[in-house]
Parts: C-alpha cells; structure tokens; sequence
C-alpha cells in the first residue's frame, strides 16, 4: 500500500466511525513519543483512548482528533490541560518536605489537607483528612516504597479536594 498525500490513517478508512467515540481514559506518556492511532501522523504525548460502540478495539488518539471524534471541543483540551498541570505540580510536589509525627510517619501538611503515610506489612499507604471538617479516607493501594506513596499523595490531595 503506498501513502501519498491523500493518506488521513483511519479517518480515510471505510468501517472506522468518525464521530460518536467516547474517551475511557487519558494518559502523559512524559515526552511525544507515540503516534495518533486515528490521523497516522501526529506525534503525541497525551493520549486519549477512544471507544466505540461500533468498533472493535480502543483507539489511542491525540487531542485534535478526540476532539474530532467526540464531537466535543472542549473536554478533550479539559482533560489535556489537567494532565499539564498534574504534570508540573508533580515536578515541586517532589521538592516538598515531608515531616515526621511523634509516631515515626512521614506526614505532609497542604491547602488544607493532612497527608499521613503508614507502613505495614502490606507497605506504604496514604491516609488523608480535610483538616476544617475531620474527615478522612485511607487508600485502598500499597506501595513498595516511602517515595512510591509520596508521589500517590499527590493524587491523593487531587481526590480529596472534590470528596472530602
């Protein structure tokens, strides 16, 4: 098969519905390093991953062509920005200071919220509480290490801030 100019990958392919599709998850490969599974052509960092009802496998996109697909052109560049943000709060959310409670946790004191981590023979959990209204949550994971549960204490402090 030759590719010429007239070649748009699977937006030029009879069967492949063009609208329709629905994002099931989105992800920051760190660096442009994967190339859209719907144009062929753009290099991506953010992948969304598209279902159809009508088509058989996932799709893993970038953001013009979710946008495209959805039918939506403001959720996918929603969910892009989040993840920028993300990625550069994790960046000085690495720098923090964690102290360490008269227990021996290290713990994290930030807008608002207390992040505690607890070891136990499972590993390193994340326990957060809203310091104004006392109410907490303990992750349902475990980590292998003290600096794995750091990191998930970012995504923690995200969670809370729309539950707790």
């Amino acid at each position: 098969m030759t590719h010429d100019h007239t070649d748009h990958g699977k937006w030029s392919e009879a069967g492949v519905p063009k609208k329709g599709w629905n994002c099931i998850g989105i992800d920051d490969l760190e660096e442009p390093s994967q190339t859209c599974e719907m144009c062929g052509t753009a290099e991506i960092r953010y992948v969304h991953y598209m279902q159809h009802p009508d088509y058989p496998e996932e799709l893993a996109v970038g953001c013009i062509c979710a946008e495209n697909m959805e039918q939506d052109y403001v959720r996918p560049r929603e969910r892009e920005k989040r993840l920028r943000t993300l990625a550069r709060r994790r960046k000085t959310w690495r720098r923090r200071q964690w102290k360490v409670s008269s227990r021996g946790n290290p713990y994290l004191n930030a807008e608002g919220y207390n992040l505690v981590l607890t070891q136990s023979g499972r590993g390193w959990q994340v326990i957060i509480k809203n310091r104004e209204t006392e109410r907490q949550q303990a992750g349902h994971k475990y980590f292998h290490t003290e600096n794995d549960a750091k990191d998930a204490a970012l995504q923690a402090l995200l969670w809370a801030k729309d539950h707790l």
